[in-house]
């Protein structure tokens, strides 16, 4: 009963962190860019979701996730654009609007943390096998699948997933085929930026929203993005997965060392598969 009810808790965990990742994997896969203001964007949506729960959970999920990605927008066309080519600048950059977005969610929401509900349809339990298990959270694994399938479907069976794939092996090739690279960097912004908002929205039901929580996840997706590889959907979710695991069970057996422990899986896939998981080898 332990067991099964940690590895239910670590799916859930990971789901959350799939949100949270795959939005920074598409980002830095594409743009090579390392968004560090991911993690405040996660907060901020939690944020937003928490101010619109009037509209109703699923309508405070989607606001959370249209600002982010608007806001996300703005950002690509401003600071990251005008920093193109200078990677460290935009790592600077980026964690400067973290700090900033960091302290503006002080000031409009202050410093408590703030619980949103999950909907009422899913507040029960369901019971299998003798376990009891909160249904919200085993409806949080199943959006992760469910957007693990629709980014998939994106990337892999449209004319916009097409052209992703072609900037991402040839930008160059990609402009001189007449494909719009700057307008296909923007979208795959306000992707990213909108999963991480709707990631934080779905993730307050469980986590609340609190100073801070942007700190805690961001670490956690650049694990994620580590050990799945740059820029894979399929690594993403594996990643997730694991340092869902980990995490948990580090949580839940070791809690004084779950935050060290985090940094085992990176070290030894790094030592056997510098890419990660699914990653490509570099030429």
């Amino acid at each position: 009963m332990f067991w099964i009810n940690g590895f239910l808790n670590s799916f859930a965990f990971g789901a959350i962190l799939f949100l949270l990742a795959v939005g920074f994997s598409l980002i830095f896969g594409l743009m090579r860019v390392a968004n560090l203001a991911h993690g405040a964007l996660f907060m901020l949506g939690g944020y937003i979701a928490t101010s619109a729960v009037g509209l109703g959970f699923a309508g405070a999920v989607l606001v959370a996730g249209a600002a982010c990605a608007v806001f996300g927008g703005i950002l690509e066309r401003t600071l990251i654009r005008r920093l193109a080519g200078r990677e460290l600048a935009q790592v600077l950059g980026t964690l400067g609007l973290a700090f900033i977005i960091a302290d503006q969610c002080l000031l409009v929401w202050s410093g408590d943390p703030i619980a949103q509900p999950a909907p009422e349809a899913l507040r029960g339990a369901v019971g299998f096998g003798g376990i009891v298990f909160p249904a919200y959270r085993l409806a949080l694994v199943a959006l992760a699948l469910v957007a693990f399938v629709g980014i998939w479907a994106l990337v892999e069976r449209t004319t916009l997933g097409a052209r992703i794939r072609a900037a991402v092996d040839d930008r160059e090739m990609a402009r001189a085929m007449g494909i719009p690279v700057s307008r296909l960097f923007t979208t795959v912004f306000c992707l990213g930026a909108g999963l991480a908002g709707v990631g934080g929205a779905l993730a307050a039901p469980i986590m609340s929203v609190y100073p801070g929580l942007d700190s805690e996840m961001l670490p956690l997706a650049l694990l994620v993005v580590i050990l799945g590889g740059i820029g894979s959907l399929a690594g993403a979710l594996a990643g997730s997965l694991v340092i869902g695991l980990v995490y948990t069970f580090g949580q839940m057996l070791l809690p004084d060392l779950a935050y060290v422990i985090l940094f085992l899986p990176m070290v030894v896939v790094l030592a056997v598969r510098p890419q990660g998981f699914f990653g490509r080898q570099a030429a």
